[in-house]
């Protein structure tokens, strides 16, 4: 029997990727599927090249795995935005990966909280257990969110060194 190893590489993108279009094309339009335009808080391309953000991708080869980005709200807090794992590669600990490559660069930058915002549909349970596995608890809402009856609010604070 055969198994198929998975490399995963994370890389700073610079979005401009047909690749990358592709996946958060059918981000967007997933999460437009699953709650009410009003609270959908996807970032498009244009929203996610801006200096504030930093984008990454997590590659096996040529093969595009997934991808997520943070974003600096004040020099203390930060949040991730745009998580997405390919479908031909959910469950494979693409996600988990990212997770924690980008806690650690939230570590190193100093930030003392991070946030994310997420739908209560149904397709988005795997993401809340993936969030409180790392520690991550519901919460208030920040930036320019409202807590409705489709997003919550998930908040980790950052252990100093």
């Amino acid at each position: 029997m055969e198994i198929a190893v998975t490399v995963m590489e994370i890389r700073v993108d610079d979005l401009n990727g047909p690749e990358i279009a592709g996946l958060l094309q059918g981000h967007l339009d997933h999460m437009a599927t699953l709650s009410p335009p009003d609270t959908v808080h996807a970032l498009d391309l244009a929203a996610l090249r801006v200096p504030e953000v930093t984008f990454w991708t997590v590659w096996d080869g040529a093969d595009l795995l997934g991808c997520g980005a943070l974003k600096e709200l004040d020099p203390t807090f930060a949040e991730i935005k745009s998580m997405r794992t390919a479908l031909q590669h959910r469950g494979k600990g693409v996600a988990e990966r990212l997770v924690r490559h980008i806690l650690d660069v939230a570590r190193q930058r100093g930030y003392q909280c991070i946030g994310i915002e997420t739908g209560t549909h149904a397709d988005f349970e795997p993401a809340h257990r993936l969030y409180k596995r790392f520690g991550f608890d519901y919460g208030d809402a920040f930036a320019d969110y409202a807590i409705t009856p489709h997003n919550v609010c998930m908040t980790l604070e950052l252990a100093r060194d």
